[in-house]
């Protein structure tokens, strides 16, 4: 068996999320289906590196796969490509060693959260960006989501009913500008392990700071008491995109 590493980047709207489901729509379960069309029927099962939910989007999603045999690269991620559907591109394919695992490899991921602050929402991007239409103080979020950053548990940022008992994460990248052509907020954020909807719970306790609902040390305080309860409110996923993954060698 050949076992292939590709990068993948999909529009999250009409999924269900990254991994397969029994009655919905999934990006795992379409490029099965088009692997197996590419393998003479054979059955293929792809692994990612992480799961996306429903509606999130992803740039640099990473998967793996094993076929039969070795095959042309180009050939075979043209094929992917086109005959996945529209909302699947694939970008980057190649060959890697069989231990090889995109979970379990020791990586860091990067994602980027979009928020439209207009009055009124830009209907156009109603899929891509998270509209929060009050008043925010830019310079209040950007003192506050230098908090983020370090090893630390992160437990009062997770969903509840998570079954992932170690909840320390190390972040390495938080921060948060405003887009000069668009005006959205962009939060970015890069670290070796993310909890389930971690990231969009800090950007929802963020915003809550830019708003002044919550003082600017809350995220010390979120984190010191591991309290789900003091952290904002969980944003939807549309805004929020896996923008990277990086393996160490």
């Amino acid at each position: 068996m050949t076992r292939y590493k590709a990068i993948i980047s999909y529009d999250g709207t009409l999924f269900s999320g990254f991994q397969r489901q029994s009655h919905a729509r999934t990006v795992q379960e379409e490029i099965e289906k088009t692997l197996q069309r590419l393998s003479s029927g054979q059955k293929i099962q792809i692994h990612g590196a992480g799961r996306t939910d429903a509606g999130v989007h992803a740039y640099g999603q990473v998967i793996h796969f094993d076929l039969p045999q070795e095959r042309d690269l180009e050939k075979l991620r043209f094929a992917m490509d086109t005959q996945t559907p529209d909302d699947i591109a694939v970008v980057q394919l190649a060959i890697v060693s069989e231990d090889f695992h995109c979970r379990y490899q020791k990586h860091s991921k990067t994602y980027e959260f979009l928020v439209d602050t207009g009055r009124s929402k830009n209907p156009m991007m109603r899929h891509y960006a998270t509209h929060y239409p009050y008043l925010l103080d830019v310079q209040k979020m950007q003192d506050a989501v230098r908090d983020l950053i370090g090893t630390h548990d992160f437990t009062g940022f997770t969903a509840a009913g998570t079954s992932v008992k170690n909840k320390v994460r190390t972040i390495t990248e938080a921060t948060l500008i405003r887009d000069e052509k668009t005006g959205f907020l962009i939060f970015t954020f890069s670290g070796n392990g993310f909890l389930y909807k971690q990231v969009r719970n800090m950007v929802g306790t963020l915003l809550k700071i830019g708003n002044g609902r919550m003082p600017v040390d809350q995220i010390k305080l979120i984190l010191a008491s591991k309290n789900r309860q003091l952290a904002g409110p969980t944003p939807a996923g549309n805004g929020l995109y896996l923008k990277e993954i990086r393996y160490e060698e």
